[in-house]
């Protein structure tokens, strides 16, 4: 029997996995609820979770959303999962970080000589944050199939292409789709979507 494991992102947390039950009905369906929010400690717990997964399944398939995609992006999971469906995965987390700064209006010396720094919009800066993901640029070669929604306000559709071209991932836009698919039209295109995926090879 095959596993699919479902990685939330910000905000999130393990029962969505529930939604998907339906489309792999030959498959056990279930969600990792992560207690630490960093690429370096995340990336851990994803890989553990996975290690011990396969013992005990044939196949482990991975759907990552948003940030939980770069955190597993961060868990060296190659050659331990067949293939991976990433929803508005966050795949270029320095150029983020800046963005944020930029809209911050911070500075890396302030940055560096404050170590974290509090936004108006709730997320905090990090110094260490940031050094990390320049010091361990993502490398991935999961076969994987990308959802990017033409409205999303976190990664640009330049930005997810580059990314897809660089790791052979199959990318697919829905134009009215934004970064958090929730809507019931979003919805029902995101599960054609793995439908259709799962017809097809990798």
């Amino acid at each position: 029997m095959n596993l699919i494991l479902y990685i939330h992102g910000k905000g999130g947390n393990a029962a969505e996995s529930e939604h998907y039950e339906k489309l792999f009905p030959d498959s056990k369906v279930l969600g990792l609820d992560y207690k630490t929010f960093t690429p370096w400690e995340t990336g851990g717990e994803i890989h553990e979770a996975v290690a011990g997964l396969k013992s005990e399944y044939e196949n482990v398939i991975l759907i990552a959303n948003s940030i939980g995609a770069f955190f597993s992006m961060n868990a060296n999971l190659d050659g331990m999962i067949k293939k991976a469906y990433f929803i508005s995965p966050v795949v270029n987390m320095e150029k983020l970080i800046c963005d944020m700064m930029t809209w911050a209006n911070v500075t890396e010396t302030e940055l560096e000589e404050q170590e974290i720094i509090p936004t108006n919009f709730g997320e905090d800066l990090s110094w260490e944050y940031l050094c990390y993901v320049r010091n361990h640029p993502v490398s991935w070669c999961v076969p994987t199939r990308i959802l990017y929604g033409g409205k999303d306000n976190i990664t640009s559709l330049e930005t997810m292409a580059d990314f897809a071209k660089k790791t052979g991932a199959k990318l697919t836009v829905m134009q009215d789709g934004e970064h958090w698919f929730h809507t019931p039209k979003q919805m029902e295109f995101l599960d054609e979507w793995i439908r259709k995926a799962g017809q097809t090879q990798p």
